[in-house]
């Protein structure tokens, strides 16, 4: 799958072709808002990366760790993507747990919705006060 020219590789370009991001802008951006690391250190775009280094990659609510298998510069196919990377056996246990806890509604704070007046008044005699 690499083409010619796939050793040195951006790691911008690297991840487009994974299929983690749909656009080489969304993952520049991704890797400069330090949602990538290698070795627990954040990378720069230009990183170029080998086979066999270990990149977290963080999307939403998930985080991913995966071992880079092959480099291509070439986006395919989703089948044909997923060959360029494997993702650790903890890294997936991890994240369908999160995902079932995500189902289940463990995350996030469940109300019954807005404040009934009454409600904000109290609210507003506990923090001391009339809100303006």
């Amino acid at each position: 799958m690499s083409g010619e020219g796939a050793e040195k590789i951006r790691l911008d370009k690297w991840l487009w072709a994974a299929r983690f991001f749909k656009t080489r802008a969304l993952a520049k951006e991704a890797i400069e808002g330090g949602k990538v690391h290698c070795r627990g250190e954040r990378c720069k775009p230009g990183k170029e990366p080998r086979v066999g280094d270990e990149y977290q990659i963080r999307q939403g609510f998930d985080e991913r760790s995966v071992i880079v298998r092959e480099l291509s510069a070439v986006r395919r196919g989703a089948a044909q993507a997923q060959l360029l990377y494997e993702e650790t056996a903890d890294s997936q246990t991890r994240r369908e747990a999160a995902a079932a806890l995500r189902k289940a509604g463990a995350l996030g704070v469940q109300t019954d919705g807005r404040p009934s007046k009454k409600q904000r008044r109290q609210l507003q005699q506990f923090r001391g006060g009339q809100d303006a």
